[in-house]
């Protein structure tokens, strides 16, 4: 039975959905103004996996990822480029696209961008002003009553006196509270902005999730999920948003991934102690930085270095090297397998444990090692079953182990073989050996058999 850790309760819960056999899961996706670095990869793969297991235990999962595709540091981007935004935006988009596509993250159902919902977000806000929980200021701005809705902080755990204390309120501030919370911006000069009630303006950050999160899903959903940093406050608000427009519950589990860690700090764009997924991907293949990720459990840090993803490609190279020569059996689904398929079940219903699923794999791919051949085939084949769970090994192992064929160093490669195999049929062991020397400096591992050359990287 899948349990989930709920951040709302703070502790392990059966999973239930709200209705039998369907699951409705909604993931706060990226500000697009900028390329994703290694701390969204850990989101959109988490949540991959959380997906795709959700399908394969036999539940209908309907996934949607939201775009903020307005805010402050898109419009700054935009300016500092001599772009629109609409121009900025569309690019980031698709570079988001290619970088989750290389990390082998299938597209969510749906990705709601926050200016095509501008209808949405501008119902809740008259619902929350028409209950009393919200209210237009002076100065064109709405804001969010926080003393009016009495669970704020329930799943941050903070006092919201303690909260009050610690904040300032700026000079000639609108808001008749430090701890309201911006629903409606009015507009600035210059600055893009769309029809309101309350005059021109463009929405706050949270509103943006509550509405699209109801418009796709319906008021009351299953899971909500996002990075750790969003628990408070932009979840705390989505939460008071939500709730007191709907007078329900909105969200039945909260799950929030680890942070990604450089020098035990969290890597992000305002700390400027990020690496792109792009820059990393010059490095190494996509689906070590997938591998590396699922290392660690979705809730632990991750901490990100050259030596993790070194062992990651090194455990990786190992996975597929068990694979290679070896015609897996596309016929078998592990939920059938008596031996390794409820220990693969029990790691995964355990709150999604990755790490722990990968040891299991390990112990599957020492069995293929040491498997009579009559038997190698199968137990490929459960192998090659379990990585679909966590979107692994998706290519062939001589794909793999080759590395990029498109490479410049791989034409390199293959043209040293060729004249390392011509100087071996003309018996000039010298030129031959000079050949293979020139191969093992560049990290490459050859492999004669039945008259043909095969090579992987070490």
């Amino acid at each position: 039975m899948l349990t989930i850790h709920n951040s709302l309760s703070k502790q392990k819960e059966l999973f239930t959905p709200i209705e039998p056999g369907k699951v409705k899961l909604y993931v706060c996706g990226m500000t697009v103004y900028d390329f994703c670095h290694v701390g969204h990869a850990r989101v959109m793969v988490v949540f991959d996996v959380v997906t795709r297991y959700l399908k394969a235990s036999g539940y209908d999962v309907t996934y949607v990822r939201n775009i903020t595709d307005i805010d402050d540091k898109i419009i700054a981007r935009a300016n500092e480029k001599n772009e629109t935004i609409g121009e900025l935006t569309e690019r980031f988009i698709a570079e988001m696209h290619q970088d989750a596509d290389a990390l082998g993250v299938e597209r969510p159902d749906a990705e709601p961008k926050a200016t095509e919902a501008m209808a949405e977000m501008l119902t809740m806000i008259e619902t929350l002003i028409s209950k009393g929980l919200a209210y237009a200021a002076d100065n064109g701005d709405v804001y969010y009553d926080v003393s009016e809705f009495p669970g704020y902080g329930k799943l941050s755990g903070r006092n919201i006196d303690e909260l009050r204390a610690g904040e300032r309120v700026a000079v000639n501030e609108a808001k008749n509270d430090p701890m309201d919370f911006v629903l409606w911006k009015a507009a600035k000069p210059e600055e893009p902005a769309w029809e309101s009630p309350w005059g021109r303006g463009r929405p706050g950050w949270h509103i943006e999730c509550s509405a699209m999160s109801a418009h796709c899903l319906g008021e009351h959903f299953d899971i909500h999920g996002g990075g750790q940093d969003l628990q408070f406050p932009h979840h705390e608000n989505e939460i008071a948003q939500s709730e007191g427009a709907h007078g329900c519950q909105s969200v039945n589990y909260w799950m929030h991934n680890g942070f990604v860690r450089i020098d035990d700090e969290k890597m992000s764009k305002s700390l400027g102690n990020f690496f792109t997924v792009r820059e990393v991907l010059k490095q190494y293949a996509p689906e070590v930085v997938r591998y590396f990720i699922l290392t660690s459990h979705y809730r632990s840090p991750l901490n990100y270095s050259e030596e993790q993803l070194d062992q990651a490609k090194n455990t990786l190279t190992k996975f597929y090297g068990a694979l290679r020569d070896i015609e897996a059996d596309k016929t078998v689904v592990w939920q059938d397998d008596d031996e390794y398929g409820p220990r693969f079940r029990e790691a995964m219903d355990d709150d999604f444990n990755t790490a722990l699923a990968l040891s299991l794999m390990a112990d599957v791919r020492q069995a293929i090692n040491k498997a009579p051949n009559d038997e190698k085939s199968y137990l490929a084949g459960l192998l090659v079953s379990f990585g679909d769970v966590l979107g692994l090994f998706q290519q062939s192992a001589d794909a793999f182990l080759a590395g990029d064929q498109d490479s410049d160093d791989t034409r390199i490669i293959e043209s040293l073989i060729v004249q390392r195999n011509q100087a071996r049929a003309d018996k000039d062991w010298a030129k031959a050996d000079q050949a293979r020397d020139e191969l093992t400096a560049m990290g490459i591992v050859l492999e004669d058999a039945a008259g043909q050359t095969t090579w992987r990287r070490q």
